[in-house]
C-alpha cells in the first residue's frame, strides 16, 4: 500500500493542503480532480518524490515502484533512435542479459570443479530465473505494440529522437512509462498530446494495466473509462468517491446539498447566538451566559462552501443571418514539400452545421482549418463562402498576437464588440479570469492564460461561422461545460478540431475524418462515428479472415454463397430494427423533449435576469416555480435518454456477440 499521511502545506496565506491523508491499494484506478489551483499537480509531484516534503508524509513498500508523467517536461536531448530510447525502459533487464553473456565467458575460462565456477553458476541461475519471469524475449514486440498504439509509424523506429516535435516526445515519455510498468502510475494530463485513435488505444491499455494509477485529466470520457475512484481536492481537503467521474458528479451534488444545509443551519445558529450576545452584553446578570456563548462561537468549526464557479454562464453573440449554404468546397488539395496532405476534397457545409474534425496527429486537421480561415493558401480547388457569411478563427498562434501592454479587461474592450462590463467579466470568468485577474497585463500571463484570453476575445466577436482549433486545451472541466453549453445554443456554423469526446458530443452533428490524404464526412456525433469505425474495423477483420480462408482452400465464394451472405446480413438488419427500434423511438422522443425544455429553461433564465422582475413579487415567484419545474422535467428526460441509449448499446453488443459466436 502506498500512502500519504497528514500532508500539510501552505504557500504564503494560502493553505493548500490541510493534513490530508490518502491510500493507494494494489490495482486502484484513481482520477484526481479539483478546480484550477487546488493543488492537483502539486500532490502528484509529492507522491512521485519530485517535490520534497517532511519525512513520513509519503510511505510505500520496499519494492514498490512509481512512474510519473508530468504535464509538461523538457525535450529529450538523447541522440538515440526512437526504438533505442524506448528500449531503455527495459535497461535493468538488458543489463542482466549482458551480465549473463559476461558470466558465460568467465565460466569458460575456469575449471568446472573450481569454487569460482560454482559461484558463477549460482549467479547465472539467479539471473536466468529473473529473466525467465520477465518476458525479455518479447521486448521488441512490446515496444512496437506500444509505439504503434501511440501513433508512431514503423518507419519512425530508426528516426533520431531529437527530430520529433515536443508533442511526439511527450508520447515517447508516456510509451516508456507504460513499458516500464511501475507499481503506481502518476499521470498528469496524459491525453494532451494524443489524437482520437491514440487516446482510444491508451484507454484500452490502461483498463488492462495490472498496477495502480492516479490520473489528472480534464477529459471526462477518459476518466469515466479508466478510473474507479475519484479523489477531489477542495478547500485544502481530499474527499474520496467510489466510482468513476459520472458517479462522482451525482454523489458530489448530494454531498454539496448536505453541506449547504449544514452551513445554513450553522449560520442561523451563529446569528441567533450573536443576537443574544449583543442584546445582553451590558447586563451583569447575563455575563456568564454571554461569555459561554462567545466561547461556543470561538470553538465552532466553521463550515466552508466551495466557490460556485460552475454557475457562470455566457452565450455567444447572436449569429448574423446568412444563406443556407455556408461553405462550398470543390477539389480542395494541399501539399507540403511535394507530399500530398489531402486532395480532391468535396463537401458542402450548411447554416447550423456543427462539425468535429478528427484524425491522427499530422493528418492535416489544423491545415484544413487554416485553409478555410484563409491563414494559409490551398494548392488546388476552390472554397466559396455563402451569402453574408462572417467567419472567425481560433488557432494556437492567436495568443501570440495579443498586445502585451493591455490588461485582460482592456484586451476584451479592444476587441471591438460592444459589451457591458458585467457581460465582459462574466465571459472572462467562464475562461478562469476572476476578480483581480482581469487587471493583469497580457505580458505576465502564462501561455495557457494567453490562449484562454485569445479564445474569449474571438468568441465575443459576432460571427456566423466559427473555426476553432483545440479550444479546450487550457480549460478546466467547469469552463469546458460553460463553453459546451454555449456552443449547443449557438445558431451559427461551427467547425472544431478537438479530441475531447464528451465536449464534442453535446453539440456536433457531423464528423469530418482526415485520413490517408482524404477527408470524409460522417453524419452524427463523435460517439456514433467511433461506433461506426468499430463496426467497420470488425467487418474488415472478418473480410480479411474470409479472404485468407478462401486463399487457403482455393475455393472462392460462389454465387449462391454471396446470396446466402446477403440474406443473413439483411436478416441481421431486420432483427436489429425489431429489437432496437422501440428504444430508438424513445431516444428520439427524449431528444425532442430535451431540446424543447432547454429552450424553455433558457427563456426563463433570461426573464429572471431582468431586474424589473425583482419588483414583481408574484411574477418572480411564478417564474421561480416554473424554472424549478422545467429543471426537474429536463433532468427526468435526460435520465430517459441515458437509459434508452444504454439499452441500445447493450442490445447492439449482444447482437454483435451473437453474430460472432
Amino acid at each position: 500500500m502506498f500512502s500519504v499521511n497528514n500532508l500539510d502545506l501552505r504557500y504564503g496565506e494560502k493553505h493548500l493542503f490541510k493534513n490530508i491523508a490518502a491510500q493507494v491499494y494494489d490495482g486502484n484506478r484513481i482520477g484526481l480532480v479539483g478546480v484550477n489551483g487546488s493543488g492537483k499537480s502539486t500532490l502528484l509531484k509529492i507522491m512521485a518524490g519530485v517535490s520534497a516534503t517532511d519525512d513520513g508524509v509519503v510511505s510505500r513498500p520496499k519494492h514498490f515502484s512509481v512512474g510519473y508523467l508530468a504535464q509538461e517536461s523538457d525535450d529529450f536531448l538523447s541522440d538515440k533512435s526512437l526504438y533505442d530510447e524506448a528500449e531503455t525502459a527495459f535497461s535493468n533487464l538488458l543489463e542482466l542479459q549482458k551480465e549473463i553473456t559476461v558470466l558465460h565467458g568467465e565460466m569458460s575460462e575456469v575449471g568446472a570443479d573450481s569454487a569460482d565456477f560454482k559461484r558463477l553458476l549460482e549467479r547465472q541461475g539467479e539471473i536466468q530465473h529473473q529473466l525467465d519471469g520477465s518476458d525479455i524475449y518479447a521486448i521488441r514486440g512490446k515496444i512496437e505494440k506500444v509505439l504503434t498504439g501511440l501513433g508512431f509509424l514503423q518507419e519512425d523506429l530508426e528516426r533520431p529522437v531529437a527530430t520529433f516535435s515536443g508533442g511526439w516526445q511527450m508520447r515517447l515519455k508516456l510509451a516508456k512509462m507504460l513499458l516500464e510498468a511501475p507499481s503506481l502510475l502518476l499521470l498528469d494530463e496524459p491525453t494532451n498530446h494524443l489524437d482520437l485513435d491514440s487516446l482510444t488505444w491508451v484507454e484500452q491499455f490502461l483498463r488492462s494495466y495490472k498496477g495502480a494509477m492516479v490520473i489528472i485529466s480534464h477529459d471526462r470520457t477518459f476518466l469515466d473509462k479508466t478510473t474507479e475512484f475519484i479523489w477531489e481536492i477542495s478547500l485544502g481537503s481530499l474527499e474520496v468517491y467510489k466510482g468513476n467521474y459520472t458517479y462522482y458528479l451525482k454523489e458530489k451534488a448530494e454531498r454539496t446539498a448536505i453541506t449547504q444545509s449544514a452551513y445554513d443551519n450553522q449560520q442561523a445558529k451563529i446569528r441567533q447566538t450573536m443576537r443574544f450576545v449583543e442584546r445582553f452584553r451590558a447586563k451583569s446578570t447575563k455575563a456568564r451566559q454571554v461569555q459561554s456563548r462567545v466561547k461556543q462561537l470561538e470553538k465552532m468549526d466553521l463550515i466552508e462552501l466551495e466557490s460556485r464557479n460552475r454557475q457562470i454562464k455566457f452565450s455567444f453573440p447572436p449569429a448574423p443571418p446568412s444563406g443556407r449554404d455556408v461553405l462550398q468546397i470543390d477539389n480542395l488539395g494541399k501539399k507540403y514539400s511535394g507530399k500530398s496532405v489531402f486532395a480532391d476534397v468535396e463537401m458542402m457545409l450548411h447554416r447550423g452545421d456543427k462539425v468535429a474534425v478528427v484524425g491522427v496527429n499530422g493528418a492535416g486537421k489544423s491545415t484544413f482549418l487554416k485553409i478555410l480561415a484563409g491563414e494559409i493558401k490551398r494548392d488546388s480547388g476552390s472554397i466559396r463562402q455563402g451569402a453574408n457569411v462572417e467567419m472567425s478563427y481560433f488557432g494556437q498562434h492567436q495568443a501570440r498576437e495579443l498586445s502585451p501592454q493591455f490588461t485582460v479587461l482592456e484586451t476584451m474592450v479592444q476587441g471591438g464588440e460592444e459589451m457591458t462590463i458585467t457581460r465582459t467579466r462574466s465571459l472572462l470568468g467562464a475562461f478562469l479570469f476572476r476578480g483581480d485577474d482581469v487587471d493583469k497585463k497580457v505580458a505576465v500571463l502564462s501561455g495557457g492564460e494567453k490562449s484562454r484570453l485569445a479564445l474569449a476575445k474571438m468568441i465575443a466577436t459576432p460571427a456566423n461561422c466559427m473555426l476553432l482549433d483545440e479550444p479546450t486545451n487550457h480549460l478546466d472541466m467547469s469552463s469546458q461545460e460553460v463553453l459546451q453549453e454555449a456552443m449547443a445554443q449557438y445558431d451559427g456554423t461551427i467547425v472544431v478540431v478537438s479530441h475531447n469526446r464528451y465536449f464534442l458530443d453535446s453539440f456536433v452533428n457531423k464528423v469530418l475524418e482526415v485520413k490517408n490524404g482524404s477527408i470524409t464526412l460522417f453524419e452524427g456525433n463523435v460517439a456514433e462515428y467511433l461506433r461506426k469505425q468499430e463496426v467497420r474495423l470488425l467487418e474488415q477483420e472478418k473480410n480479411d479472415a474470409a479472404v485468407v480462408g478462401a486463399e487457403k482452400t482455393n475455393t472462392p465464394e460462389s454465387k449462391d454463397g454471396r446470396k446466402e451472405r446477403k440474406r443473413l446480413e439483411a436478416g441481421r438488419r431486420q432483427e436489429r430494427s425489431r429489437i432496437v427500434g422501440p428504444w430508438l423511438k424513445k431516444v428520439r422522443e427524449a431528444e425532442k423533449q430535451v431540446e424543447l425544455l432547454e429552450r424553455q429553461k433558457e427563456d426563463l433564465e433570461r426573464r429572471m435576469a431582468d431586474p424589473d422582475l425583482y419588483s414583481d413579487e408574484n411574477g418572480w415567484t411564478e417564474a421561480g416555480k416554473e424554472y424549478d419545474r422545467c429543471k426537474r422535467h429536463l433532468e427526468r428526460w435526460y435520465d430517459k435518454w441515458e437509459t434508452a441509449q444504454g439499452k441500445i448499446e447493450e442490445m447492439d453488443a449482444a447482437l454483435e456477440l451473437k453474430t460472432t459466436s
